[in-house]
């Protein structure tokens, strides 16, 4: 059984997060823009949706023709499903996709189409994650123990000498893992990281049930149905493999990083060292801000200072945002910092890792 989670509270503001808003505010008023949603927003997703069926339904069609073919329409599947994630659910599930709760509720649930369910993401991401980031203990995205060592506060075992390799294919099971394992076990025990949620009734239930089964349907039963083969169980486990990859590449990239802080467990008071907003800048690294192909696809996570920061805003703002982020940062003498590239944020997490698993010297 976990242990319970510490009680944390973040220190009364001290003014960067007011300045933060005041900037914002200042943005909107200036732009005119709708910080929910939008036409972008709206025409993203049509894109989007229109990528995921496409490859699926030439992956019915045409699948059995060349095992290279049916990989090469896994790998788009696939794709086109992170893009789900990253530009639709993760909106929605945030209350960024829209003005309407409804719509973001309905929209919301596009991740239980695509097999985790968004009644427990809701409270691991955007309750946990989002609160107290890289903080062991709170935190659960940082907590892959035993097999992994991302933060300073995790013991450190023999095997994490070599994790700066093996965290990779280890990443590839990350999504069975998720739908078949994490969900089920985080729902049980009513508890995610010693944290304590409402388990799901009636309706909300209902769609968590429906979800994981309405995933298995068209992601497994309909291909069999339709190739008679068990072929398609195969390549659903190849995609599988190739979605963890890139979600956990995407998120590891931003927290997971040498430049990135990981805060103690809160003190006997149950006061965090900062305020909630500096906490947030201080954990969190930016990456390839320039690259507007990046951040169309990964939805803005790119931008995760900003995400952070804003999390009720539509991840279209990001880039605008960020100018008036490191701004203020400046103004607080606070770091900003962004890696330049995809490929130098890759690397700093391999550095991470690498450093995190090192043997310590004697008398560390």
């Amino acid at each position: 059984m976990n242990a319970p989670a510490p009680r944390a509270r973040f220190p009364r503001d001290d003014g960067f997060h007011a300045d933060l808003r005041r900037g914002a505010a200042a943005y909107f008023a200036r732009t005119g823009a709708p910080a929910q949603g939008g036409l972008a927003m709206h025409v993203k997703t049509v894109a989007i949706l229109g990528w995921f069926a496409a490859s699926y339904a030439l992956l019915l069609a045409f699948g059995d023709a060349s095992a290279w073919l049916a990989a090469g329409l896994t790998v788009s599947l696939a794709l086109a499903t992170a893009g789900i994630g990253f530009s639709v659910m993760h909106d929605a599930n945030h209350g960024a996709y829209s003005r309407s709760p409804r719509v973001n509720r309905a929209v919301g649930l596009a991740l239980d189409f695509i097999g985790a369910s968004s009644y427990v993401w809701r409270f691991k991401h955007n309750v946990q994650h989002h609160s107290f980031a890289n903080v062991a203990g709170l935190d659960a995205d940082v907590d892959a123990e035993p097999f992994l060592r991302l933060s300073p506060a995790q013991r450190r075992r023999a095997l994490h000498r070599f994790q700066g390799w093996y965290a990779w294919p280890l990443y590839g099971a990350l999504s069975l893992k998720w739908w078949l394992v994490d969900d089920v076990v985080d729902l049980v025990r009513g508890s995610i990281s010693g944290a304590r949620f409402p388990r799901p009734r009636g309706r909300e239930l209902a769609a968590v049930v429906a979800g994981k089964a309405t995933f298995l349907a068209w992601a497994v039963a309909v291909p069999v149905l339709v190739h008679r083969s068990a072929w398609p169980v195969a390549f659903f486990v190849f995609g599988s493999i190739v979605l963890g990859v890139i979600m956990a590449a995407v998120f590891q990239l931003a927290h997971a990083v040498p430049e990135a802080q990981f805060p103690g467990a809160p003190g006997a008071d149950g006061r965090m060292p900062t305020g909630w907003a500096e906490h947030q800048v201080r954990t969190t690294v930016d990456f390839a801000r320039s690259s507007r192909v990046l951040a169309w696809y990964l939805g803005g996570l790119n931008f995760q200072i900003e995400h952070h920061l804003f999390p009720g805003v539509c991840h279209v703002h990001y880039p605008a945002l960020a100018g008036i982020v490191e701004e203020t940062c400046r103004a607080h003498g606070l770091p900003y910092r962004a890696q330049p590239s995809l490929w130098a944020a890759v690397a700093a997490h391999h550095r991470h890792l690498r450093a995190l698993g090192a043997p310590q010297p004697l008398g560390a």
